[in-house]
């Protein structure tokens, strides 16, 4: 019998954790915007921007040792511990915005611990995610906790950017500070730790569990796999829907700046929509192949959009790959958390997100093979090598991810 889409919310840690990922969410997106066009604005340095805009990355690369910690100490510890520094940052934002004393250099300053933690928190939602909710239950849970992000990225983006363009940066200010101190108090009612499951554990350093749980994970070809494809859709998927945007705008379609934000929103928007198609249950098919067959979707519609030059035609494209992304993104993470033990979660989803430093690689390997062969050309190679990469799991993977009864295929979106 299908399972409702609601089903997750029957789980009491789930009820408090999603509206706190949501407020989290909204938050992030609304804090980069404003933080992003403040640096841009009174430094008149795109390098400043950038830079700004790269320190978002900088927890992926830590994420692995976070997980060690949240294995160790419990996640719901960590998760408190984390969003409490959010609160304190935003205030004291705020506060040096109400007295005029924000600068682009504190602004950044302060960005490299918020870019610590940014990925680290992302990492503890999945493990928490896994830790609460039943196998049968986890695509669902996942595929509705990806609302949170895709939402942020719509209505988040917008409301704190036409706030901030109406009322100024403390109001907005304000408004961001509150929705971390909503998003904190809805932490304390996610689920903690099992303290049987810690007692059992043994005595070890961090750095040993560090490489135990990259041992645990080599020793597994589905975790391989997954992981592989994770870093593989980083570096030739990611870029064009997160960092090329404004080339295409501007030097592509050679449209205004409204144009950016239409391109933005259609990618964001395909993603809700598939989000919302894993979290209904209407996807009758397991997560193994459903991540394969997604992804090589998500990099063919790359190469159609490489050399399409009608902002039109583009806008439907990176709609339908948005909903790819998502249809991808969501098993993904399913199989990893179904088939990893307990005591190993939080490593096994440090992990998972230490994947994300593929994005910035590919940012920068596109430069200059923008500069040699053109955006089409960039883009269409890019879609080719990554179709191949994603075609080849179905051999080098066969028995663990694709054949229909393979573990990761038994616990599919129904």
């Amino acid at each position: 019998m299908k399972a409702s889409a609601l089903a997750p919310f029957s789980v009491r840690s789930y009820r408090y954790q999603w509206p706190a990922d949501l407020a989290a969410s909204w938050a992030f997106e609304m804090e980069v915007l404003i933080l992003g066009w403040f640096v841009l604005v009174e430094s008149g340095s795109v390098f400043l921007l950038v830079v700004y805009g790269s320190l978002q990355f900088v927890g992926a690369a830590i994420s692995p040792f976070i997980g060690v910690l949240g294995d160790r100490w419990g996640y719901k510890t960590l998760f408190i511990a984390m969003r409490i520094v959010f609160v304190l940052i935003s205030v004291v934002l705020l506060v040096l915005a109400a007295f005029d004393l924000l600068t682009p250099m504190v602004v950044i300053g302060l960005a490299i611990v918020v870019g610590v933690l940014r990925p680290c928190d992302i990492t503890i939602r999945f493990a928490l995610i896994g830790q609460a909710l039943p196998p049968h239950q986890l695509v669902g849970a996942l595929g509705i906790s990806r609302i949170t992000v895709d939402s942020a990225r719509m209505v988040g983006a917008l409301a704190g950017v036409g706030i901030f363009a109406a009322y100024g940066m403390v109001v907005a200010y304000v408004m961001i500070t509150g929705l971390y101190l909503i998003c904190l108090l809805l932490s304390f009612g996610v689920a903690g730790a099992d303290r049987q499951l810690l007692a059992k554990r043994t005595p070890s350093s961090p750095l040993q569990d560090l490489r135990l749980g990259f041992k645990y994970v080599s020793a597994r070809p589905e975790l391989v796999g997954t992981t592989g494809l994770a870093f593989w859709i980083n570096v030739f998927a990611y870029p064009i829907g997160i960092g090329l945007l404004p080339y295409v705008a501007n030097n592509v379609y050679q449209a205004p700046q409204a144009m950016l934000g239409w391109l933005g929103a259609a990618y964001a928007f395909g993603s809700l929509v598939g989000s919302l198609s894993i979290s209904s249950n209407r996807v009758a098919m397991g997560s193994g192949r459903l991540m394969i067959i997604s992804a090589a979707i998500w990099f063919s519609l790359g190469g159609v959009f490489a050399f399409n030059e009608n902002s039109g035609v583009g806008i439907v494209i990176l709609m339908l790959m948005g909903v790819a992304q998502s249809l991808c993104v969501t098993p993904l993470v399913a199989v990893m958390l179904q088939s990893t033990e307990p005591a190993y979660r939080g490593r096994v989803m440090g992990i998972r997100i230490l994947a994300i430093l593929g994005l910035p690689l590919g940012l920068m390997l596109s430069g200059p093979l923008i500069e040699m062969i053109g955006f089409g050309g960039t883009i269409s190679l890019y879609s080719l090598i990554g179709l191949l990469g994603a075609l080849s799991m179905t051999r080098i993977w066969h028995r663990e991810l694709w054949l229909t009864t393979a573990p990761a295929n038994q616990f599919g979106t129904r």
